[in-house]
């Protein structure tokens, strides 16, 4: 078949390998989004699926709006059979999703119709979930909601974070959908339509939404530490110490003190009193300097027994 792929984010990459090692299918061209400013110097660079297929000699298109006419014949000229989709970034509108004969199957890295939305690795591990999993689906005018294919179950183990569940689902999200291809080229794919009722949403992550607050049980912030793990990151304010990016930790017994007191300043790392129970310290990183334990955190940051970090950092 003649694919078209759409991708722009790492997830996608292990996707577009399998697809260009397969003899029986020819990607014919890759739709990403344009290059745009990056890290602390903006400088502009290409996203993560550009970068990937620079040197295969692939044609690569990257409109600000895939859905304009111009870019519609453009995709048109390409004669896909079927057009690809993991981590684009983009909505498709009826030309686009009318135009391969096979339709438009996308790659979801979640157990749809749970998990919705842009960010469902993440919201997944800081929820608490301890599953999760990729689903095919072809693409419809709404989003995520379009029959399922098929599905694919990953346990969340619980010293996950986003990104290494991240790694793990790229690379079945590649095991389904060649499967996905198979049974497409086979002409034995099924579609079942999404129950409604079991719908959740996983909308884009915003820095803010790191942001700590030691009134809620010790357990939901260290699923938040987790799922938040690598970007944006959950952080606070530790007395006489400032703004703290809290990267690894670990639920214990609290005390029962007001939430946010410092119980413990000694150990693997400072010990936090929550809402409920409290929060060990493992790795962290304060503004401006590098990653660290939460025992060297301590050698140069002491800090005093009783005193408290923000409720909620602002």
């Amino acid at each position: 078949m003649r694919i078209i792929f759409m991708g722009s984010a790492e997830l996608a990459c292990p996707c577009l390998d399998r697809l260009l090692a397969d003899p029986a299918d020819q990607v014919v061209g890759v739709v990403t989004q344009p290059d745009r400013p990056k890290g602390r110097s903006l400088q502009v660079a290409p996203c993560a699926v550009h970068a990937h297929v620079a040197a295969r000699g692939i044609p690569v298109l990257t409109p600000e709006n895939v859905n304009t006419p111009d870019s519609v014949a453009a995709l048109r000229a390409l004669a896909p059979d079927l057009i690809v989709v993991v981590a684009y970034g983009q909505f498709l509108k009826a030309d686009i999703l009318n135009l391969p004969p096979r339709g438009v199957v996308n790659v979801h890295a979640s157990l749809l119709p749970k998990y919705r939305g842009a960010a469902p690795i993440q919201w997944a591990v800081a929820n608490g979930e301890t599953e999760t999993g990729v689903t095919t689906m072809f693409v419809n005018a709404r989003m995520d909601e379009g029959d399922i294919i098929e599905q694919l179950v990953e346990p969340i183990r619980p010293e996950d974070t986003a990104g290494s569940l991240h790694d793990r689902l790229a690379q079945c999200g590649a095991n389904l959908l060649a499967r996905t291809i198979a049974a497409l080229r086979q002409g034995s794919i099924r579609r079942h339509p999404q129950n409604e009722a079991e719908a959740t949403f996983a909308p884009r992550i915003k820095k803010a939404d790191g942001r700590m607050d030691w009134r809620l049980p010790a357990t939901q912030i260290h699923n938040r530490v987790r799922g938040f793990n690598p970007w944006p990151g959950c952080f606070c304010e530790l007395p006489a110490v400032g703004v703290v990016k809290i990267l690894k930790s670990r639920v214990e017994a609290g005390r029962g003190e007001a939430a946010g007191a410092v119980l413990e300043a000694a150990g693997e790392g400072p010990l936090i009193q929550a809402g409920q129970d409290a929060l060990r310290l493992l790795e962290v990183q304060p503004e401006g300097r590098k990653v660290m334990s939460g025992a060297a955190f301590l050698r140069g940051h002491p800090l005093t027994i009783a005193s408290r970090c923000n409720a909620s950092a602002d």
